[in-house]
């Protein structure tokens, strides 16, 4: 089956720490604005879900969302959450680790998209 949402090693890796620290957690593609672009993760009781987010998979155990607009852009890639060194968004709970998240983010094949479950519009 064909994820439209994964995550690298080292991001599955800090979401353990990060869960042992918050417990269960979230999260939001982020659509501009104060950080940018950014996926950002959120104690998942500190963050409420809108009526124009859509689940769009889970990475370790935790749910990504995006907005229905961020997905209408980016519904021809997968997006590979994945970590680098320095800080990010600040409302994001990795960033007291000296690490942030980052979305990179590749074009499905054509066979791909045809494998991909239906999807809201």
């Amino acid at each position: 089956m064909v994820k439209r949402v994964i995550a690298t090693e080292e991001c599955l890796q800090l979401l353990v720490k990060l869960k042992a620290i918050y417990g269960e957690l979230l999260f939001h593609q982020s659509g501009g604005c104060c950080d940018g672009s950014s996926p950002m993760c959120y104690p998942r009781n500190e963050f409420r879900v809108g009526d124009s987010d859509i689940l769009l998979g889970e990475i370790g155990d935790t749910p990504f969302y995006i907005s229905r607009d961020q997905y209408n852009y980016w519904k021809h890639t997968q997006l590979i959450i994945d970590v680098v060194e320095g800080r990010g968004g600040m409302f994001s709970v990795e960033g007291p680790e000296g690490k942030r998240f980052l979305t990179r983010s590749r074009v499905f094949t054509e066979q791909e998209r045809k494998a991909l479950e239906p999807f809201p519009q």
